[in-house]
C-alpha cells in the first residue's frame, strides 16, 4: 500500500498481487493523526497489506522538508500498528506529475482535485516497484 500523505488528504494506492503495477484506491480527508492511523490501519487489514510506502517530500537539494518529520511520525505509527515494514519513497513532483497526466487526459479541475492524491500515490508506488523489480521491460 502506498500513501501520498497531504496537509489535508492521504491518496493510497495498491500494487496488484505479483508486486508490478500500482493502482489507484482512494483519497482520505485528514482528520488527526490519530484517526488517520486508525482508517488507515483498517484500510490496509482489510486489503491485506505486507508493507507500506510512503512519498516524503524533499527539497529539491534532497534534504527533507519540514513536512517530512510529519510524514515519518505518521507512517512509523501506522507501520507499528501493522507490524509492517515502511519503506520511504522520494516523491519530488509527483503531485504536479499527477496533475500534468490528469490535465492531459482531459479531466476537469473539479474532478482532478478528488483524485490527484490517488495518482501521486500510484507513482510514489510504481516507482517503488520498478526499483524491486528492475524496472520490468515486457520488449524482451
Amino acid at each position: 500500500m502506498a500513501l501520498d500523505v497531504g496537509e489535508r488528504r492521504i491518496g493510497i494506492a495498491f500494487s496488484d498481487p505479483f508486486g508490478h503495477f500500482a493502482q489507484p484506491h482512494a483519497t482520505l480527508e485528514r482528520c488527526g493523526a490519530r484517526a488517520d492511523v486508525e482508517r488507515l490501519a483498517a484500510v490496509a487489514r482489510e486489503h491485506e497489506v505486507a508493507a507500506l510506502v510512503v512519498g516524503l517530500p524533499l527539497h529539491m537539494s534532497g534534504e527533507e522538508s519540514d513536512m517530512a518529520a510529519k510524514i515519518r511520525t505518521l507512517a512509523d505509527r501506522l507501520g507499528e500498528a501493522l507490524s509492517l515494514p515502511v519503506h520511504y519513497w522520494d516523491e519530488r513532483l509527483t503531485t504536479q506529475e499527477a496533475e500534468r497526466t490528469l490535465i492531459a487526459g482531459g479531466m476537469r479541475r473539479d474532478k482532478r482535485k478528488q483524485v490527484v492524491d490517488q495518482v501521486a500515490a500510484v507513482l510514489i508506488l510504481q516507482g517503488y516497484l520498478d526499483s524491486v523489480n528492475g524496472d520490468l521491460s515486457f520488449d524482451e
